[in-house]
């Protein structure tokens, strides 16, 4: 990094950055931003609440607060935004997170929670925008996170400026104006505007995977790994994505007689003619097959591990007189008689039932086969 890029780095954000880089919400009817408290989060609210009064006209600004009842003092955190959001004009809430909490896995259950609360606080608000502060600095953690959680490509995409909440039926989005911006430019605006922010020190807390890699930052920007590398490699892996996609959306077209995945019928079958199939590139097939078994399975996400291996069996039967029959994800998947078959999988207890009388068979044949 050379001394200009450096200083550039530490400057905090003038007016005139503050409205190119919320420029396009200005017509939205309100705001909700997503204040914890900290640094990142409080100068969001300072720039938003700026740029708002500098308009003439512009949607209302909510601040709001999550208190996932985790830390003693996150109630008196969300009290400090609240004032602060006071002083600057901007009405705030503060949600809570009730209930048990769990024993393994707080971080992610944490992070759903609170964008439940967000999305339902967005919705009673009117807003279909909820703004958060990440930065350059949490892209480059993420896509370090999901390197090291073994995620493909759309993992390695990193995390999109404006995405759907929580489901996409909702019509809330979630965006990120400041993604391209370095947390240190965000410290600097606070301490310009002489503000004060909470330290969260469980953001320290070695406990948790994002704070383990977070330490493995400096040595890797000593290598020349820095937050803009690993960002430059999510604009890059998102535009390989986006060609993927299409492929995968005209691969769907041309197997399915013309029908595009959002026709296909709601319990499926869907049926693909094997040998196209087979001559599909590898990513798109596996995408393909994704999706067929995510329209008519009724068990959630497909896991890519689980349909790698899939998918790599079915490549193996193809290539061969094998026979396959898979189930996965709640779908059932047949090749016979010259096509690959999608289709919603038997319940549980049928599948069970077929399988005890068969390994009550083989059981026999084991017998007599000990006995000769």
């Amino acid at each position: 990094m050379s001394t200009a890029e450096a200083e550039a780095s530490q400057a905090a954000i003038s007016d005139a950055e503050a409205d190119l880089l919320l420029a396009d919400l200005i017509d939205q009817p309100a705001l909700v931003l997503a204040v914890s408290g900290g640094p990142d989060s409080t100068a969001l609210l300072w720039l938003a609440a700026h740029w708002r009064k500098r308009q003439r006209r512009g949607p209302k600004l909510i601040a709001v607060t999550v208190d996932h009842g985790l830390r003693p003092e996150a109630r008196r955190e969300a009290a400090a935004v609240k004032r602060l959001a006071g002083r600057l004009g901007v009405v705030h809430r503060t949600l809570r997170w009730t209930g048990r909490k769990p024993a393994s896995g707080l971080q992610h259950k944490a992070r759903e929670a609170r964008y439940r609360l967000i999305a339902a606080a967005a919705a009673r608000a009117g807003a279909t925008c909820v703004v958060t502060a990440h930065t350059i600095d949490d892209q480059a953690e993420t896509i370090l996170f999901r390197l090291a959680r073994g995620s493909g490509v759309v993992g390695l995409a990193g995390m999109a400026r404006v995405r759907p909440l929580v489901m996409p039926a909702t019509g809330v989005f979630l965006v990120r104006p400041l993604l391209e911006v370095a947390k240190s430019r965000l410290v600097a605006t606070l301490l310009a505007a002489k503000i004060a922010a909470a330290d969260d020190a469980s953001n320290r807390d070695p406990r948790f995977a994002r704070t383990r890699l977070r330490t493995l930052m400096p040595a890797l920007v000593s290598e020349g790994l820095d937050a803009r590398v690993f960002a430059r490699l999510a604009r890059r892996v998102r535009r390989a994505d986006a060609a993927i996609e299409f492929a995968v959306a005209a691969a769907a077209s041309a197997l399915s007689d013309g029908a595009a995945d959002s026709v296909w019928p709601e319990r499926g079958p869907i049926m693909f003619p094997a040998q196209d199939f087979a001559g599909l590139p590898a990513e798109v097939a596996l995408r393909l097959v994704g999706r067929a078994i995510a329209w008519v399975g009724d068990e959630g996400p497909v896991e890519l591990g689980k349909l790698e291996a899939l998918a790599e069996a079915l490549a193996a039967a193809l290539a061969g007189p094998v026979r396959f029959r898979r189930t996965l994800a709640g779908a059932l998947l047949t090749l016979a008689n010259g096509r690959i078959i999608v289709e919603r999988a038997p319940p549980r207890r049928a599948r069970a039932a077929v399988r005890a009388p068969r390994a009550r068979r083989q059981g026999k044949r084991a017998r007599i086969g000990s006995q000769r």
